[in-house]
């Protein structure tokens, strides 16, 4: 094993106090947590404007944001796109359902099965479950598709290798003991099976991956401001900007 990876598997994994259980852990060299109790903080999902074109990227949605009195906390890039930035996969958007249920076999992260839906109630709560088990439903307010999972039922996504050389930046979603919701992007490049770790070493039985390497995270809370991009789907937090 080299120095890095060494250096990189210590970084996460013998970091005191990180690993609480249900309790969210805390960024560091290698990797950005974030964690939103939705009962407190305002989640919306956004693909297009009110002009029909898509955001791109948090530069773009932030101004827009911003003309309508309201701030971007947090953004994070949210599941794999086509390349005219529509959704690969479910997209759910105040209820409506933009985008249907992708279940096709194909090559690519997205299809190394079991794939995955990670979706918010009108009653806010969060919810991650793979794409088999998942069922539409009345009171689901946004709700999008990415692949693979990377932890199911408390296990570790079953294609994925202890030391894998297969590495990349990579950011992904789960949901805490607590209910809060955990976000987590690599700040270097990191294997799915180690990244897979964290979401369950930090108390998430089900998390899904987003994206690897266009992946991008917008919280100037922690003075991490990627605005740049060209994605389909972004989750954000969002305030008044009163």
């Amino acid at each position: 094993m080299s120095n890095y990876k060494s250096i990189l598997i210590l970084t996460i994994f013998l970091t005191p106090g990180l690993f609480s259980f249900g309790q969210c852990p805390t960024s560091n060299d290698s990797l950005l947590t974030y964690c939103i109790n939705l009962k407190k903080q305002q989640v919306k999902f956004y693909w297009k404007d009110d002009t029909n074109q898509p955001f791109r990227n948090f530069e773009n949605l932030r101004t827009w944001l911003s003309n309508r009195g309201q701030k971007l906390v947090f953004a994070m890039n949210g599941g794999m796109y086509k390349t005219d930035n529509s959704p690969l996969g479910l997209y759910i958007d105040s209820g409506k359902t933009i985008a249907k249920l992708n279940t096709a076999s194909a090559s690519g992260n997205f299809y190394l099965k079991p794939n995955g839906v990670f979706y918010i109630t009108k009653e806010n709560t969060s919810v991650v479950i793979s794409t088999e088990r998942f069922k539409s439903a009345a009171n689901i307010k946004y709700a999008t598709q990415s692949g693979p999972m990377l932890v199911i039922d408390g296990k570790i996504h079953p294609e994925f290798k202890q030391g894998s050389s297969n590495t990349n930046i990579r950011n992904g979603v789960g949901v805490l003991a607590n209910g809060q919701v955990l976000f987590v992007m690599s700040k270097k490049p990191i294997n799915f099976y180690d990244f897979a770790n964290y979401f369950l070493k930090s108390g998430c039985r089900n998390a899904l991956y987003l994206d690897g390497f266009v992946s991008r995270t917008y919280l100037p809370g922690q003075k991490w401001e990627q605005t740049e991009g060209d994605f389909g789907v972004i989750i954000a937090e969002i305030s008044s900007s009163k």
